[in-house]
């Protein structure tokens, strides 16, 4: 069984930073690609950043320069740092991880940029 746990989310000011982390534990021999992904209220859920096990990202437009996908591959860990919040960031923030070729969800956490 393999579980995602994510932590780090809560209310900040807009402009703000946020750090996202998200663990993964079980029985992993090895993790892929890992990335996190958001759903605003009201809308669709939606690629934030990847990163594969090598370190090559992928960011979404809307949050290049401002945010960066890191992993720690002894940890099983995924993190995404958020700097230069805005109102519109609002959204459940989760993260994915493709394990031996299946993907698996964390249950999300809520960030909420708001003065």
């Amino acid at each position: 069984q393999v579980q995602l746990v994510e932590s780090g989310g809560g209310l900040v000011q807009p402009g703000g930073s946020l750090r996202l982390s998200c663990a993964a534990s079980g029985s992993i021999f090895s993790i892929g690609v890992m990335g996190w992904y958001r759903q605003a209220p009201g809308k669709e859920r939606e690629l934030v950043a990847t990163i594969t096990s090598r370190g090559n990202t992928n960011y979404a437009d809307s949050i290049k320069g401002r945010f960066t996908i890191s992993r720690d591959n002894a940890k099983n860990t995924v993190y995404l740092q958020m700097n230069g919040l805005k109102p519109e960031d609002t959204a459940v923030y989760y993260c994915n991880a493709n394990i031996r070729s299946r993907y698996y969800w964390g249950a999300g956490s809520l960030v909420t940029v708001s003065s």
